[in-house]
């Protein structure tokens, strides 16, 4: 495309973050916004100078002036929103997770294929530094073989909004299973085995059905001889907030820090050293590398994003940046349809597998044109 992409965010608490990125992006138009409410949409139009304001997610991907949205709405709406979007002719951005249930990861599969557009889930994991800095120690060979991943994602949700309140921890669980598999060379999962521990309060349980404070499955990766850990807790559980992943080689092994500001290990046999992350702001186009280290906002007003894991890693620019270039250059991105449905799945198969008592759930097989077999 010789033009900038068009774009529109549709959400704007954790979407505001985007939009001076897509502005400021070479590639890329910040052309549009979409709230409910019109106070706040207007306040923060006015405050990033941006004329075309939609209270309707239908009537902005009706907007022929767009050629792509990027959607941080509430969960319960992304299957609805990306398919909707999808079959409007509009390249597609969501955050995480993809969907719900399995059907909605097929719809979305499929509504990706029939449109021809680019659907991107916008993992936040897989685009950190600490991320990009492991796939550089893995490419390298500084880990040598590959022998198993664990990944884990906990996080207090008391006082988010209600949507959220009783929400299965495993149907939230992208943050902890998608960098293990990226790792794994962009491998799929096949199969998940898990289980629940503790409960939460009938109050909470009532909302989901799910009792469990805890859930931790085993994942099996598709034709490799790895398996994977990911555990994830979202209320009643005591601990710090994290979202991590550990990697364990022949050679050496990666472990996250187990408190904020301690610094991840680096494990050879017996020695161990704490390591310093790298920025790897230089991989982006000037005009947005100060975003992986800076939020739209200032430290007062500053995103929990940036109060809880500095801005996801820094991870925030590089997926606007992937979303973009992957138009322009007419490929798919690196988060899929196909990849984002796998590593949703794994969560939606793993919550099946701990209501029924650790059963192995199979996940959906999906081939390169989306259609489920």
């Amino acid at each position: 495309m010789a033009e900038p992409v068009r774009l529109g965010i549709a959400g704007l608490g954790f979407g505001a973050e985007f939009i001076p990125i897509y502005r400021d992006h070479p590639d890329a138009q910040m052309s549009a916004i979409c709230r409910r409410s019109e106070e706040s949409l207007d306040r923060i139009g006015d405050a990033f100078g941006i004329e075309r304001r939609f209270t309707s997610f239908d009537d902005m991907i009706a907007d022929p002036e767009l050629d792509a949205v990027h959607i941080n709405t509430p969960i319960p709406n992304h299957a609805a929103q990306s398919i909707a979007a999808l079959r409007a002719g509009k390249h597609v951005a969501c955050t995480v997770p993809m969907a719900t249930t399995l059907d909605e990861c097929r719809a979305i599969v499929d509504a990706a294929r029939e449109s021809g557009k680019n659907y991107m889930m916008m993992e936040t994991t897989v685009f950190s530094r600490e991320f990009l800095h492991v796939k550089e120690l893995v490419r390298n060979g500084t880990v040598g073989r590959l022998q198993f991943l664990r990944g884990a994602h906990q996080q207090e949700m008391a006082g988010w909004p209600g949507y959220w309140e009783g929400l299965p921890p495993m149907h939230y669980a992208t943050h902890a299973i998608s960098p293990l598999l990226a790792l794994a060379g962009g491998a799929l999962a096949e199969y998940v085995v898990c289980l629940g521990s503790g409960r939460i309060s009938p109050e909470l349980t009532a909302k989901y059905g799910s009792p469990f404070a805890v859930e931790s499955a085993l994942v099996k990766v598709r034709d490799s001889d790895l398996s994977a850990e990911i555990t994830r807790s979202l209320f009643e559980t005591a601990r710090q907030y994290v979202e991590s992943f550990s990697v364990y080689g022949d050679r050496s092994s990666f472990e996250w820090e187990q408190v904020q500001g301690s610094g991840p290990v680096l494990f050879a046999g017996e020695d161990a050293e704490r390591i310093e992350i790298p920025d790897y702001a230089h991989l982006l186009p000037t005009p947005i590398q100060r975003y992986t280290t800076k939020g739209v906002y200032d430290e007062e007003h500053a995103h929990l994003s940036f109060q809880q894991g500095s801005g996801h890693g820094g991870s925030h620019p590089h997926l606007a940046h992937e979303f973009v270039r992957s138009i322009v250059e007419e490929r798919a991105p690196l988060v899929d349809a196909v990849t984002a449905a796998n590593w949703t799945s794994v969560g939606i198969c793993a919550h099946e597998s701990a209501m029924a008592g650790g059963t192995r759930v199979d996940l959906p097989v999906l081939d390169e044109g989306g259609a489920a077999r």
